[in-house]
């Protein structure tokens, strides 16, 4: 038969709530683990990441150059003043936006005033 509290000392009975105590802090601190531990934690491999800069930066590097190759096509093309002066008035756009729009069309009127219909 077990003791019962009246039959307990003092001593015996702070034991008994210390051991309690401590069951629901291991409790509480497994719970705060799974918690936390979700997703595992990931070691960066140094190099990977150097190799994933140096593709980032060789890939911005060839973007900048296509726009420059881009811009320098764009440029070589001839345009008329007065097909920028009709599409700027129609469109009510700044005359450099409406000199774009006919470079990217390869100097079309025609074709520039459908683009921005």
């Amino acid at each position: 038969m077990a003791p019962t509290p009246e039959d307990v000392d003092d001593g015996e009975q702070e034991q008994v709530e210390e051991t309690s105590k401590d069951k629901q802090r291991q409790e509480q601190m497994k719970a705060m683990d799974k918690m936390t531990d979700m997703a595992p934690e990931k070691q960066l491999d140094e190099s990977k990441v150097k190799q994933a800069m140096a593709d980032l930066a060789a890939s911005q590097k060839a973007d900048k150059e296509a726009q420059r190759q881009r811009e320098k096509e764009l440029a070589a093309i001839k345009i008329n003043k007065e097909d920028i002066d009709v599409v700027a008035a129609e469109f009510e756009i700044d005359k450099k936006v409406a000199e774009r729009h006919l470079r990217e069309r390869q100097g079309s009127l025609i074709e520039t005033l459908k683009a921005l219909l």
